[in-house]
């Protein structure tokens, strides 16, 4: 069949990142930006299972929309947190080897794209507040995400292509109880301590 007549597969909107993530917040948007363009660069298809690995480097909104777009999750074992409080993400195609790293550039603000936006969205959170202000904040939210969705993404973001060996594919390990509180742990897990299988709050008790 001739190549010209596949589909290419479309990746979730930012709409539906934000139906997972419960609300629309230019964290959001920075994340589900640089997810698509790191699937630009890997190639557009979601991870059914492990096939892309994603590498945060933070755990704020920027995270659920990677996840949306992506397909990965920490449930896959394809999502890793490495708890740095960078707005870095890397993602890895496990079947090509390729890369990328993008991360969020020092000197991009959301006051960039919108002065006002800083002040407007304190007063909105103020006890104070009145419904103008709200519907204001919620006109100029969605003006900085539309901008972080659509601007040129060199003026958010450095992007690189690192040589990286991707991480192992998750593993199944065998369960056991810990030999204090009785619940099960996954033994690679568990603390060995004074001849005894621990999980770790138990460890940290003892």
């Amino acid at each position: 069949m001739s190549n010209s007549h596949q589909v290419t597969p479309r990746l979730p909107t930012f709409e539906e990142a934000v139906a997972f993530h419960g609300h629309r917040c230019p964290g959001l948007a920075l994340g589900y930006r640089a997810a698509v363009l790191g699937m630009a660069a890997l190639g557009p298809r979601r991870s059914e299972d492990e096939e892309i690995v994603t590498v945060v480097e933070n755990d704020a909104c920027g995270v659920d929309g990677v996840q949306v777009v992506t397909g990965c999750t920490f449930g896959k074992g394809n999502l890793i947190f490495h708890d740095y409080g960078k707005h870095v993400y890397t993602f890895i195609n496990r079947k090509t080897g390729d890369a990328v790293r993008i991360v969020t550039r020092v000197d991009f603000s959301t006051g960039q794209i919108d002065p006002q936006f800083g002040d407007i969205r304190e007063r909105a959170r103020r006890a104070d507040a009145t419904p103008a202000d709200q519907v204001l904040f919620e006109d100029h939210l969605a003006g900085v995400c539309e901008a972080i969705l659509t601007i040129d993404p060199a003026r958010i973001f450095l992007i690189t292509r690192p040589v990286i060996t991707p991480p192992e594919e998750a593993r199944i390990y065998r369960s056991r109880p810990c030999d204090r509180c009785g619940e099960l742990v996954a033994e690679p897990k568990g603390v060995h301590q004074a001849g005894r299988f621990l999980c770790v709050p138990c460890s940290r008790n003892d």
